[in-house]
């Protein structure tokens, strides 16, 4: 297994282009199966999740192909094939939680779905009740049985539909369910995140009918059919935040080339409170920090609040803060699992249920270091730059699930960080 290894204490300056956002490309390649024609996704990046997302519609019967640009970005191409298979196995769902997100597009297309209860990350429960009574509301008949979700439908229906909390891939799930639906359905309280508008930016450009994306409530009528479509890809705003985090918590000069201020104001804003010279630059981010960095207090919340998938990396950074800062996570209830790994290095950290209070230190010490999931992982690198000394980062095949090629682009920063094998 690669691990890396990271010798601290150097500040990082530079430029760096953020990849396609993986949760806007999943959503995207599920859609494909929506569209009678090819659908074609350029600038995907190099992912275990994307990899294994593309192995998934090949079981389901499309052909799948990758094609390099000269900017040495990559379009996915995706054409359905023929008889296609309904049904996606264990084998794969287990290893990423995405996977649901054929259930919709598969139901909607073919009028049965066969998907195993999907793994991931070890975050939290994470259930998808609300996709499934959404499916329910649109007339599908669904069951859960032998560890594998069951649904069959005719043709959907329009129908209005609440979620009962905001859900991400919930939302993204019924979008496309309700494309092909009879009708109009209505969702309520669905999820803004710019991965949602993203995706139905998509299916916009595939002839679908969709109005409200990024509000509470999205309108949708159904259509009888969709045409392939190219499109795209969002950059990744969590790849983004990370990379500006590594230049403040270095004390350094990061720029994120693509990234979009406007989708990342919170984690800007925090950064902001924190000390740190924030500023929207032509084609993307830049963060300059000197002097100590400020404690602040975090709270996760859905978009536009701040997001939990940057709780990990900010809490690193919190750190190193001049006095005490909560950090509370609502999202998911059991996405702590750094704070022993910082600890190890010096961190001070107390938790109690869903808030961390960390009382800053001077500095943190290297150590060797044992990632848990992908984003506790990022965090780990973070302190391992910010750290004296040398750190070692165990089991990082969870941050190759959700980041490309992340040593060679902190390197490109200054950073001392390799892959080696353990």
């Amino acid at each position: 297994m690669d691990i890396f290894v990271i010798k601290g204490g150097r500040p990082l300056s530079g430029a760096c282009r953020v990849s396609g956002a993986k949760n806007a490309v999943l959503p995207a390649m599920a859609a494909a199966i929506l569209a009678d024609g090819p659908v074609e996704i350029a600038g995907v990046p190099h992912l275990r999740d994307i990899g294994t997302f593309e192995k998934l519609l090949g079981i389901l019967g499309a052909d799948v192909s990758r094609s390099e640009a000269g900017d040495g970005r990559e379009t996915v191409r995706i054409v359905n094939g023929e008889g296609r298979k309904a049904e996606a196995p264990y084998d794969l769902v287990k290893t990423m939680r995405a996977s649901v997100l054929v259930l919709g597009p598969l139901l909607a297309r073919y009028g049965r779905a066969r998907i195993s209860l999907p793994g991931g990350c070890a975050i939290g429960a994470r259930p998808i009740d609300q996709h499934l009574r959404g499916l329910e509301h649109m007339g599908a008949k669904t069951s859960l049985s032998e560890g594998y979700i069951e649904a069959v439908a005719d043709r959907l229906r329009g129908a209005p539909v609440y979620f009962d909390m905001k859900t991400v891939t919930g939302t993204e799930n019924l979008m496309m369910a309700a494309v092909l639906a009879d009708g109009v359905t209505v969702l309520s309280n669905a999820a803004h995140e710019p991965e949602v508008c993203d995706l139905a930016r998509l299916l916009r450009a595939m002839g679908a009918d969709i109005e409200g994306e990024g509000t509470d409530e999205i309108v949708i009528h159904g259509v009888r059919s969709l045409h392939g479509a190219r499109h795209e890809i969002m950059t990744d705003r969590i790849e983004a935040a990370t990379l500006l985090l590594a230049g403040a918590i270095t004390g350094g000069d990061v720029t994120a080339l693509g990234a979009d201020a406007s989708a990342m104001g919170a984690v800007l804003e925090k950064l902001q409170e924190s000390g740190a010279e924030v500023s929207a630059v032509p084609g993307g981010v830049r963060v300059r920090r000197e002097g100590r960095i400020r404690s602040v207090n975090v709270k996760t919340a859905p978009y536009p609040g701040f997001p939990t998938d940057v709780q990990a990396q900010f809490m690193a950074y919190m750190c190193l803060g001049d006095g005490f800062s909560i950090v509370s996570e609502t999202i998911f209830e059991n996405r702590f699992m750094h704070v022993a790994e910082l600890r190890r290095m010096g961190g001070r950290i107390d938790v109690s249920g869903n808030t961390a209070a960390v009382k800053g230190v001077e500095g943190l010490s290297g150590a060797p270091l044992m990632a848990t999931d992908l984003r506790a992982s990022a965090s780990l690198v973070l302190a391992g730059l910010a750290a004296s000394g040398t750190t070692e980062v165990l089991r990082i095949y969870h941050l190759d699930r959700g980041y490309e090629s992340l040593e060679k682009k902190l390197s490109s920063l200054g950073a001392d960080i390799a892959r080696v094998k353990e």
